[in-house]
């Protein structure tokens, strides 16, 4: 599988209003993968689930409840559902790809026939649990079970938590809490570092100390667990294409620390040096090296020496926010933004609705301007040939879409307690967040191709 994605994690006292972040960009190949947004009512959830990708099968609890989801407009492979927050306001984000060794893998190999993986985490999991702990716990013990064919990081979070899992093998698994004060920016490497099996902030396998133990996997010298020398990889890959991503926010976040783009020793738990929003960690998420010798549009060649969160490869970017001091019903809300970050703008929708703006549910495979989806990739398909005019357009796009989110969001939050069907007006007040969105993305739009029609080669 591709190496893809990049994932973002804030504790509550990390953030400017007191919330928890899950936030994950999701990638692909250099194809399209078209995304839907959507709502799972308790009655669409299956009963009995099946995997397209192994034998895996089985039985659900008839307790559901609902959540919303951005899985992949073609089901055919899978239902892959992504991320999203279900109606007890636990957000959940799955999966980030990570690595692994060939220690690891002689030891405890995948289950290639009947594990499961990314098409299964979400659908598995979210409808089922009532805090990020919970979550936690319920995928530990279905890895544990099943097994698991490929290594992946999953993450979870509710008002007070957020936690974050890798898989270590087939069947093994370790996970932290992450501080309220701290933030994790996490690409396709196994991330946790310093791993304290007594502590009450780290979840493992019952069996994961003694199978380090036993088969004498720990490199340290202290007698300490660092689970990415000890179970990850320190490749020339990684310091191409993992590393600087996190190199680049931490420098951004929390300073000058020393590091290099290409450091394998990169800290895991970091802390910034002020309170992180919403604006703040989608430009991280939209970041391609900006103001560094390293960002592609400062290249003769239009590609840099690293990989950047930013891509072509962009699908979708969910930021998963639960919020304190604000009533429950409106607390969860699924940011979101489909294609390549460095041309589209969140939109923050409410999770405990009924339904979804059709615009954002109903992608198709076929290339529809009338979908977000692929507004959004024909936005960015222009904009990345034309940067330099465009930026400051798509600049005043993100910010114009931002602010009427957020009024419209500021409204819902003191109108939200005299609706006696709270999903409903929800629902409408999303409905109204998407038609700004979608207006403002058809006017920016347009003025991309006045742009690019102003440079056609075809003039005298």
């Amino acid at each position: 599988m591709e190496h893809t994605c990049t994932t973002f994690l804030a504790g509550k006292k990390a953030t400017i209003d007191g919330s928890t972040i899950v936030c994950r960009e999701e990638d692909y190949g250099n194809a399209f993968d078209p995304q839907r947004f959507v709502f799972v009512q308790p009655a669409d959830q299956p009963r009995h689930y099946e995997s397209k990708t192994t034998d895996f099968q089985i039985d659900l609890p008839d307790n559901p409840v609902g959540y919303t989801s951005t899985p992949d407009a073609d089901s055919s492979a899978g239902v892959f559902a992504a991320g999203g927050i279900n109606r007890h306001n636990v957000s959940m984000t799955g999966t980030e790809t990570i690595t692994t060794n060939s220690r690891i893998l002689g030891l405890d190999p995948y289950n290639d026939e009947s594990g499961i993986g990314e098409e299964d985490f979400v659908t598995l999991v979210l409808p089922y649990i009532k805090t990020a702990r919970e979550g936690v716990e319920r995928l530990g013990a279905l890895l544990e079970k099943y097994g698991t064919y490929e290594a992946n990081a999953v993450s979870f979070g509710d008002a007070d938590e957020v936690w974050y899992l890798e898989t270590i093998g087939g069947h093994h698994w370790a996970a932290v809490r992450i501080p309220d004060d701290a933030y994790v920016v996490a690409p396709n490497r196994l991330n946790i570092a310093d791993f304290d099996f007594a502590s009450t902030d780290t979840m493992c396998d019952a069996g994961l100390q003694a199978f380090i133990d036993d088969h004498q996997l720990n490199p340290s010298l202290d007698g300490r667990y660092n689970l990415r020398e000890i179970c990850g990889s320190q490749t020339v890959t990684d310091t191409r294409y993992n590393n600087p991503r996190a190199w680049y926010v931490q420098q951004q976040l929390s300073g000058d620390s020393g590091h290099q783009p290409t450091d394998q020793d990169l800290p895991f738990i970091c802390h910034a040096r002020h309170k992180l929003t919403i604006e703040k960690i989608k430009d991280l998420m939209s970041s391609h090296f900006q103001n560094t010798a390293f960002d592609p549009y400062e290249q003769a060649t239009g590609h840099g020496p690293y990989r950047s969160i930013a891509l072509n490869r962009n699908l979708e970017l969910h930021i998963l926010q639960i919020r304190n001091g604000v009533a429950p019903e409106v607390a969860a809300v699924h940011w979101l933004a489909f294609g390549p970050n460095a041309f589209n703008t969140v939109v923050p929708f409410f999770a405990n609705v009924n339904d979804t703006p059709a615009r954002w549910r109903d992608t198709t495979t076929k290339y529809s301007v009338d979908q977000m989806y692929w507004l959004s990739h024909t936005i960015a398909a222009i904009g990345d040939q034309h940067y330099d005019a465009a930026r400051g357009k798509v600049e005043h796009f993100a910010q114009q879409v931002v602010a009427t989110g957020r009024h419209l969001q500021s409204v819902a939050d003191q109108e939200v307690s005299s609706h006696q069907d709270v999903a409903a007006y929800l629902t409408g007040i999303n409905q109204q967040m998407a038609d700004d969105a979608y207006q403002e993305a058809e006017t920016l739009l347009g003025d991309l191709v006045k742009i690019a029609f102003g440079t056609a080669k075809l003039q005298f």
